[in-house]
Order: structure tokens, then sequence, then C-alpha cells
């Protein structure tokens, strides 16, 4: 029944479908890995923010007078804590590669079967059915996933090149700047397109 909704060849229509089954899997790690940022850059804001006052108070002029070097260990305790969240975020920034990667592959593993294809002609591509979008459309949902998720990674590996432990109130402000990345990876792009193909994944 699968093959008389949409005249697609086997081998083409299997790799399609483990495709968009991957990147139901690999969704929920990008997920997973996004929302780990927010509580990481959080976390780095506040430090800075205690970093900015720790740096504004007079120790000569407080009972802690008696102990000259608490200063600079209290300062290179927050920078090591600091040090740590960002190790984190660039994990999880590898996390987000990871998944663009992985589905870079399989997306480029259809189009290549697609590309093998002898006789599938503009009809068959273009047809759609009750249950299965056109093929043409399914390749472009995958270039459009695929660009999104090379979008995102770009703007959280800019974000945290950003980072410098020079520019604390620029730090305090990472919360706001991960707002508008997150209000790009929130555009539903990967979701839109799972629901799309799903009877065509239920179709099997």
């Amino acid at each position: 029944m699968a093959s008389d909704d949409l005249p697609l060849p086997h081998t083409l229509r299997c790799s399609l479908q483990k495709c968009f089954c991957a990147l139901q899997e690999q969704h929920e790690t990008w997920k997973s890995a996004l929302s780990a940022c927010t509580s990481l850059l959080g976390s780095l804001s506040n430090l800075a923010e205690q970093m900015q006052a720790s740096q504004k108070v007079a120790f000569a002029n407080t009972p802690l007078r008696d102990f000259p070097s608490l200063p600079e260990r209290l300062r290179c305790r927050q920078q090591c804590a600091a040090e740590a969240l960002m190790e984190e975020l660039w994990g999880k920034l590898f996390e987000l590669q990871k998944v663009r990667d992985t589905v870079g592959i399989r997306v480029a593993s259809v189009f290549q079967l697609y590309e093998q294809q002898e006789g599938l002609g503009q009809e068959s591509t273009f047809q759609r059915s009750v249950l299965c979008p056109s093929l043409a459309d399914m390749l472009e949902w995958l270039l459009d996933v695929e660009g999104f998720y090379h979008s995102i990674c770009l703007e959280v590996k800019m974000l945290l090149l950003q980072v410098t432990y020079e520019d604390l109130p620029k730090m305090q402000t990472l919360p706001q700047a991960w707002e508008q990345v997150l209000q790009h990876s929130l555009q539903n792009v990967v979701e839109d397109v799972i629901l799309k193909v799903s009877f065509f994944l239920e179709a099997g």
C-alpha cells in the first residue's frame, strides 16, 4: 500500500524514512543541549556579577585586611569556576555540532541515492498523496533542517567566542544574548518537518 501512495523506489523510500527517524532522535539530543546551555549561561552570568562585586570591595578597609592574599585567592577561585562553566558550554556546543553532522550525513546519503535513481521522472518527484508529501518537498525540507542546524551552531559558537573575563558587564548580559539565539532556534523548523512526514513514517 505504501508503494501505491507514493511511487518511490524502495531503497530511496527506506533511506528517507531512516533519515527522518534519525532526525527525530537527534532533535531530542539537540533540545537537551540547548536547555543545558540556558542553565550554564545563567550560572556564568551570576558568577560574573559576583566577580564584579568582589572587585569593588576595599578589603583593606575591612576586618579581612589581615588576609592580604584573600582577594587574589578569591579571584582565582571565581575564574576557575568560570572556566569550568565555559568548558561545559563548549561541550554542549560539541553535542549540537554532533547532531548537525549526524543529520548532515543522513541528508547527504539521501541526496546521493536520489541522484543515482534512473527513470525517476518529474511527475514522480512532485507527486503527492493523501499520506505522503512529494519527494521534492521532502528533499527541500531536509535542506531546510540542515541549514537550520548549521545556522544555530554558528550563532552559539560566536556567542561563546565573545566571552571574556575582562568584560564582566558583558558576561552578565549572556542570558539576554542567549534568548536571541533561542528565539531563532524555536522557529519549529525541525518539529514542523517531523509533523509533515509523520504519516509517511507510519506508512512504513
